[in-house]
């Protein structure tokens, strides 16, 4: 689902309609590509990321199209043949492409969406692709991480005020959703994607009254099956407990109602929310709930945790929805193979950087389970051709320590991406966002505890089939002899 109806298309870098304008001039015109986009690291040196995004990715490849305007605009730069403008007033969208269901814990390397095709097509995709799985991977991993720390409280995201823009509102509150928030205050992302709407009242509705215990009367009157205060305009212990206790006493106890709670937004919140536990609980209202927020993040909320907070659950707005503490997912989209006459060559970026030295070839990423756990055991990478053959044993070894080698036996084999278009048709509809979070809530569970905790998590493998790691250091050595 789309924000608007805006197109899209013209999301690109300029280099690539340079790049293709030279393809097309090119023997490469037809040239059939295979590009990949996978990650390096794990935000915040988690144990793992969470995939999100897909069904915006389809959204932008089932539009894809160059509206007049951008033909003009295309032909004014004066950069463009006149032939290759002509092939983008007629762009048909054609490639297959393959990605990792939305919710799935994804680690680096290993390609999470995959896109064949003509060269000119792969390459003008880069920058909307990248764009849209980057940004809702990163807020879902973050929301994940928030949503872990709160140990089954609740987390709502709060955060459109502070996001990047509305579109980063919009869509981060949909990927918090499917990290773990059980609803967001954006109404907009509530109703398009059909999650909870949460919500309580502002600083500004105390502040509009004469004094607090009217602003809270006034409330409770409006909304007495729902009513959740906000205590922390004045003095919480001294006025915003004392006033919302005699608004629960005088208007919502006589009309048959309980209070859903109260909210602290500032202040030592692990020492308010103690005292105020007391102070509901004696005064008949154990069933109160606290919420709180305040610039939250995974961090604050285990400390308050940890020392004991009375918190029920938890609002959670900056931190989240621009995931603060890091900003950039760090996904790429790169080439690695070109198919000509049937003839499939695989293609390697070298780099000093270890890092930085692609896969080549067309891969398919697996992902093995211990059939008596369930638990995850790796992820291996292989070539297209192979199928890993789950009903004997199979070894696997570190891409890097190859001596670290491990034969695992009485194992699940599953491919990790599945097709979502095929020759420029979608054929996979997105589930509903509260299904992605059912099944990243399963997915997780499949982890084992040691890579999903926070404190140096443990390096969960990816591994590489034997086939896919001849070719990659074959390239490498020919790079070096200077055969490439």
């Amino acid at each position: 689902m789309k924000i608007d109806n805006r197109n899209l298309t013209m999301i690109m870098d300029l280099y690539e309609l340079t790049m293709s304008n030279g393809i097309f001039d090119s023997r490469f015109k037809h040239t059939t590509t295979y590009f990949d986009m996978f990650f390096r690291r794990i935000p915040d040196n988690g144990g793992y990321a969470v995939m999100a995004g897909v069904e915006q990715l389809i959204d932008y490849l089932n539009d894809l199209h160059f509206d007049e305007s951008d033909i003009a605009y295309l032909r004014s730069l004066n950069l463009f043949s006149d032939e290759f403008i002509d092939y983008l007033k007629d762009f048909k969208f054609c490639c297959d492409v393959w990605a990792v269901k939305e919710g799935t814990p994804i680690f680096p390397q290993e390609p999470i969406v995959t896109v064949r095709g003509p060269a000119i097509q792969c390459m003008i995709l880069e920058t909307m692709l990248l764009l849209v799985i980057n940004h809702q991977s990163l807020i879902a991993t973050k929301a994940n991480r928030i949503c872990r720390a709160a140990d089954g409280r609740p987390v709502m995201e709060f955060g459109a005020r502070r996001a990047q823009g509305a579109d980063a509102a919009y869509y981060g509150a949909r990927a918090a959703v499917i990290g773990g928030c059980t609803g967001t205050s954006n109404i907009r992302t509530a109703k398009d994607f059909g999650t909870v709407a949460s919500g309580t009242m502002a600083h500004s509705w105390v502040q509009l009254f004469d004094d607090e215990y009217t602003a809270f009367k006034v409330y409770a009157e409006k909304y007495p099956a729902s009513c959740l205060l906000l205590v922390d305009t004045y003095n919480v212990l001294k006025s915003g407990i004392p006033n919302a206790i005699r608004v629960f006493d005088e208007v919502l106890k006589p009309k048959g109602f309980r209070p859903l709670g109260i909210r602290i937004d500032s202040g030592d919140i692990t020492y308010l929310s103690k005292k105020v536990r007391k102070m509901l609980d004696d005064a008949g209202y154990p069933d109160a709930k606290i919420c709180v927020s305040n610039s939250l993040d995974e961090y604050l909320i285990r400390d308050m945790i940890f020392q004991g907070a009375e918190v029920d659950s938890f609002g959670v707005g900056e931190r989240l929805i621009t995931a603060s503490s890091e900003a950039v997912f760090g996904g790429v989209y790169k080439l690695a193979a070109v198919e000509e006459n049937g003839v499939v060559t695989p293609k390697i970026k070298v780099s000093e950087n270890i890092t930085k030295i692609t896969l080549p070839g067309v891969k398919i990423p697996w992902r093995l389970f211990d059939r008596e756990t369930g638990k995850a055991i790796a992820d291996v990478i292989t070539l297209n051709y192979e199928k890993i053959d789950d009903s004997k044993p199979y070894e696997i070894f570190d891409p890097t320590y190859t001596w670290k080698r491990k034969t695992v036996e009485n194992f699940r084999a599953e491919k990790l991406q599945t097709q979502i278009f095929k020759a420029g048709k979608q054929v996979y509809v997105s589930p509903a966002v509260s299904e992605i979070k059912k099944y990243r809530e399963e997915a997780v569970g499949n982890l084992w505890e040691e890579v999903t905790r926070f404190e140096k998590p443990h390096n969960y493998y990816v591994d590489l089939s034997q086939d896919l790691w001849d070719q990659r250091n074959e390239l490498l050595r020919k790079n070096k002899e200077g055969k490439q």
